[in-house]
C-alpha cells in the first residue's frame, strides 16, 4: 500500500483528523485531480464534477480537524477514492 492509499485510509477511518499533515493533504487532493489555487494563507481546491470548493488553511504543520472531516465527506459523497 502506497503513501497515497495510507493517507486516504487514515482520513476515511476518521481516527486521527488532528494529525493529518497539511502538505500531505494538499498532495492527496492534487493526486485526486483537484486544482490548487493559493491566495494568502488560503489554499483552494476545485475539481470538475465536484460542486463544493475546498478551502484549507494551515494550523501549524497540520490541517485543521474540521477541514479533514469536510474532505472525508466529499470523498464519500462523490466516491473519489480509487478502487484498487
Amino acid at each position: 500500500m502506497g503513501e497515497y492509499e495510507k493517507l486516504l485510509l487514515q482520513i476515511l477511518r476518521g481516527n486521527s483528523d488532528r494529525n493529518i499533515s497539511f502538505d500531505d493533504l494538499c498532495r492527496l487532493l492534487e493526486g485526486m485531480g483537484f486544482e490548487m489555487r493559493i491566495r494568502g494563507s488560503h489554499h483552494t481546491f476545485r475539481k470538475a464534477g465536484v460542486l463544493e470548493k475546498i478551502n484549507l488553511q494551515r494550523e501549524g504543520s497540520n490541517a485543521k480537524e474540521y477541514q479533514v472531516r469536510q474532505i472525508r465527506n466529499l470523498v464519500l459523497k462523490y466516491r473519489l477514492a480509487k478502487e484498487e
